[in-house]
C-alpha cells in the first residue's frame, strides 16, 4: 500500500506551532494554497496527501496519519485542520487519540452527507463511472462545491485539477467511507480540546450549518464560526482569511501571540 505523505508547502519553522491540513475528497493537499501566505508567519505548515488510488479504511487512515504526526510534534502546539472529507478524518483521529492535537478546526465537515438522501444514494453510481466521465462531471459539480463569483480564476482551475486528479474508483471508495462514517457520541465526548467549526451558509453541496449545530452538542468544547456568503470550498474564496477567523474566535494559542509580538 502506498504510504500517506506530508507535504511541506512553506519553509519549515520548527520553532513555531504545527498546522496540519487534512484535505477534502481530492486528497491532494494543494487546496490550502490561498491561505498559505497568511498562515506562514504564524505556523510550521504540513499538508496531508492521500495517494490518488488510496483505498484505506477510516481506521487505517487515522492510524497512518497519526503515525506521521506524532514525531513532528516535539512538545509544541498542534493545530489539526480538516476540510470536508478531511474534517471526518480529523474527528476520527481525535476520537482515537484525544491528545493528538491542541486545537481542532473543521471546515464544512462531510459527515453532513447523511443529511442529503439523494446525494447519499446517488453516490453508489460513481463506482460505475469511467475516469474520463468522472473528470468531466467535476466541471458540472463546480457550482455546488464553490461560490464561483468569490473564487479567483486560478483557484477555480486548481479546484478542477484537484478533483480530476482522483480516480473514479478512489472517489467511489471515499464516498463509501462517508456513507459509513459514524463516531459514537461517547467517543466524540472524549475530544476535549477547543474545536472550531467553520460552517458555510451558502454551501449548496452539504447542509454544513445543520451538521455543525449537531456536532457542537456532542463535542464538549466546540463552537461555530458562520460564513454567511461562502460555499463549500470556502478556503479558496478571496475574502476568506483563516488567520483572521482564528484571531476573531480567540483561537490562536498564547504561544503564537507571544512569538509574533516579540
Amino acid at each position: 500500500m502506498t504510504p500517506l505523505t506530508l507535504l511541506t508547502p512553506t519553509t519549515p519553522q520548527p520553532h513555531r506551532p504545527l498546522f496540519v491540513y487534512l484535505p477534502g475528497m481530492d486528497g491532494s493537499g494543494y487546496l490550502l494554497r490561498s491561505q498559505l501566505p497568511r498562515l506562514a508567519p504564524h505556523f510550521d505548515i504540513r499538508c496531508l496527501q492521500l495517494p490518488p488510488d488510496d483505498l484505506r479504511t477510516w481506521d487505517d487512515l487515522a492510524q497512518d496519519a497519526l503515525a506521521l504526526l506524532n514525531p513532528l510534534r516535539q512538545e509544541r502546539p498542534l493545530y489539526l485542520f480538516g476540510e470536508s472529507f478531511g474534517g471526518c478524518l480529523a474527528l476520527m483521529m481525535a476520537s482515537q487519540q484525544p491528545d493528538c492535537c491542541d486545537r481542532l478546526v473543521l471546515s464544512n465537515p462531510a459527515s453532513a452527507l447523511k443529511r442529503r438522501p439523494l446525494l447519499f444514494w446517488g453516490s453508489h453510481l460513481v463506482h460505475w463511472m469511467p475516469d474520463a466521465l468522472s473528470a468531466l462531471s467535476a466541471l458540472g459539480l463546480l457550482p455546488f462545491l464553490a461560490a464561483i463569483d468569490r473564487i479567483p480564476p486560478e483557484n477555480r482551475q486548481a479546484l478542477l485539477d484537484a478533483m480530476r486528479h482522483v480516480s473514479s474508483r478512489a472517489i467511489a471508495w471515499r464516498i463509501g467511507l462517508l456513507r459509513d462514517f459514524r463516531i459514537p457520541e461517547t467517543q466524540l465526548a472524549r475530544i476535549h480540546q477547543p474545536t472550531l467549526i467553520l460552517a458555510s451558509l451558502q454551501d449548496h453541496l452539504l447542509p454544513s450549518l445543520t451538521e455543525a449545530q449537531d456536532l457542537i452538542q456532542a463535542l464538549p468544547n466546540a463552537k461555530i464560526h458562520r460564513l454567511p456568503r461562502s460555499g463549500h470550498a470556502c478556503l479558496l474564496e478571496k475574502d476568506t482569511n483563516l488567520v483572521e477567523i482564528l484571531k476573531s474566535e480567540n483561537f490562536l494559542s498564547q504561544k503564537i501571540l507571544l512569538t509574533n509580538n516579540s
